[in-house]
């Protein structure tokens, strides 16, 4: 299995990325999948969580409102839109897989993609 982030960079604050999970080896359309996000010195947290049909979203209280999950099962990727960043959205974010149990736990997910750094300048 492999889940390969990607889109993370640079941008200034008050601005947009769009964040993309590659996703093989897995019958994608069937998982629920979640973002989650590890700044330096912190534990990794939860950031927005859908189910295989898209019926259901849900997102941590920081990104309400600024992000959006989404999922296009047919092309097996996941994305994130991010928008009015700010600097307290630094952090690499990672791709995951939901197994079971509670979506906002990191111990839920089966398998996880290598992350992409997203940096918000002030």
């Amino acid at each position: 299995v492999q889940l390969q982030a990607s889109g993370g960079g640079l941008v200034q604050a008050g601005g947009s990325l769009r964040l993309s999970c590659a996703a093989s080896g897995l019958t994608f359309s069937r998982h629920n999948m979640g973002w989650f996000r590890q700044a330096p010195g912190k534990e990794r947290e939860f950031v927005a969580y859908i189910t295989w049909t898209s019926i259901s979203r849900f997102y941590a209280d920081s990104v309400k409102g600024r992000f959006t999950i989404s999922r296009e099962n047919a092309k097996n990727t996941l994305y994130l839109q991010m928008n009015s960043l700010k600097p307290e959205d630094t952090a690499v974010y990672y791709c995951a897989a939901h197994d079971s149990g509670d979506y906002c736990s990191p111990s839920g997910y089966e398998y996880w993609g290598q992350g992409t750094l997203v940096t918000v300048s002030s």
